[in-house]
């Protein structure tokens, strides 16, 4: 598989990285399964999928166990990316960026994830009453003790915290200048896909010119892009596209053009509509990698092969015309 780079640190990964998140959180429940998903990891490996994706809050900490089980036996293999900053209540989550609370967090993950040593520490939320340097500048004394290799930001929850006429990563684009000058910045996930592009506007381009990795959340839109969820099918309670603006049965059925679109561009290449999906991702820049969530050893793998699928202009093309995505918000 192809290597991409996060950072100007020049830390190599596989061209398509693994989100581990719906092993253990946010998506159908009922389907968790800890051994299928362990083999799901070791599958993601075996494909060259090097980059795991986790975080401490998903479970809240039983996703790092799982990812640490399969770094028992395949350290050398994987390149480890977990992230702080985020509690989990009964019927909340809170954001923690005080110092202290970074360094311990990190220790108990090092010791779920079994290894000495985390890749890549990305930042899940800021804080608001603790200025970000504060938080950064222990995160890069987790660096400096040899914990961590390097740092990244996590704005997915950007859209959230947008204000009224801004640029939905104005704000995000402010505190990456503020604690660019603390710590250099090596990778910066955000949600980017077929459906939801706002990242090519400012954000990615910040990355480009500074060689910082972007890691692209999301890219097969929670699930809508692959071709395989039906309008009006519903989803578990505690699934979070039971609350989705784009995931109603009648905007899923509205959104339908833009996986015909998809269907149309994988016909010539016979590849499904998640594949044209990530190929898509891939082709914004050599630094853009792309991590998809799945709990399934069959979706891990079809994923993978989307590294090898190469989209030419009339591609790309068609599939900047399709129709954009729509939301019960529209």
């Amino acid at each position: 598989m192809e290597r991409r780079t996060i950072g100007a640190t020049a830390l190599e990964v596989g061209a398509i990285g693994l989100g581990c998140m719906p092993m253990s959180w946010g998506y159908t429940e009922s389907q968790r399964n800890g051994e299928r998903s362990l083999r799901t990891v070791h599958a993601a490996l075996d494909q060259g999928c090097t980059l795991l994706d986790t975080a401490d809050m998903y479970g809240p900490f039983t996703n790092e166990l799982l990812v640490g089980r399969a770094l028992k036996e395949r350290r050398a293999q994987a390149f480890v990316s977990t992230k702080v900053g985020l509690l989990v209540g009964e019927q909340h989550i809170v954001a923690n960026g005080r110092p202290g609370y970074v360094k311990r967090a990190c220790d108990a993950s090092l010791r779920r994830l079994q290894t000495d040593c985390i890749d890549l520490y990305q930042l899940h939320r800021t804080d608001p009453e603790v200025p970000i340097e504060e938080t950064w500048g222990a995160m890069a004394e987790l660096v400096a003790a040899g914990k961590v290799r390097s740092l990244g930001l996590c704005a997915v929850g950007a859209r959230a915290g947008r204000r009224r006429g801004t640029r939905l990563y104005d704000g995000t684009l402010r505190q990456l200048e503020r604690i660019q000058q603390v710590f250099p910045v090596s990778s910066v996930q955000a949600e980017l896909s077929v459906w939801s592009k706002e990242a090519l506007e400012a954000l990615l381009p910040w990355c480009v010119t500074r060689g910082v990795g972007f890691l692209a959340a999301m890219p097969l839109g929670n699930g809508f892009l692959t071709g395989t969820l039906t309008p009006g099918q519903g989803f578990e309670p505690r699934d979070i596209r039971a609350r989705h603006p784009r995931f109603t049965a009648e905007m899923m059925a509205a959104n339908q053009p833009v996986v015909a679109g998809l269907r149309r561009v994988g016909a010539r290449y016979g590849a499904t509509p998640g594949q044209v999906a990530l190929a898509w991702v891939l082709a914004q820049g050599p630094h853009v990698v792309p991590v998809p969530g799945t709990k399934q050893e069959r979706w891990a793998a079809e994923n993978a092969e989307a590294a090898g699928l190469a989209l030419d202009r009339r591609d790309l093309a068609e599939i900047a015309a399709l129709p954009p995505a729509r939301g019960s918000w529209d």
